[in-house]
């Protein structure tokens, strides 16, 4: 195990347990490591003094994480995956989703590029009468970590 004193843009430090460097490297292209202040994934290394094992001394194993840390873990990557492969609509989520829908009926092609936003509780209601196929996502925040 390799332990990281790591560091986001705004300053905040913090260590990371890590199976190897390699590891490291991975969990950071996937946005999997996140700043437990402000959950920026852009962290680096910050200097450190190397650990000298000493095999007298028992090492323990960082713990596993919690159910809710898998959950936060899980919905960060989930909103990262649809941040990048879809767009943001905004607040004209049901007016954009309703249009798609009225154009696949009359046979027109849709952009093969998802969307995704807000609406309103009247919107959904709406948006379920005409029959219009949309999956609620539960959005974690950004700086929930």
């Amino acid at each position: 195990m390799i332990c990281y004193r790591l560091h986001c843009p705004t300053g905040h430090e913090f260590e990371g347990w890590f199976p190897s460097g390699d590891a490291f490297d991975r969990q950071k292209e996937t946005g999997l490591v996140s700043c437990p202040e402000c959950g920026a994934t852009e962290v680096s290394k910050s200097l450190m003094a190397p650990a000298l094992a000493r095999p007298a001394i028992a090492r323990k194993d960082p713990a596993p994480l919690s159910p809710v840390d898998q959950l936060r873990l899980a919905l960060r990557q989930l909103r990262k995956e649809v941040e990048a492969q879809c767009e943001d609509v905004g607040d004209r989520f049901a007016e954009e989703a309703l249009r798609r829908h009225d154009a696949n009926q009359d046979g027109d092609r849709q952009p093969a590029r998802g969307i995704y936003g807000t609406m309103s509780d009247t919107e959904r209601e709406r948006l379920e009468d005409e029959g219009v196929d949309f999956t609620p996502v539960p959005w974690i925040d950004r700086s929930d970590n």
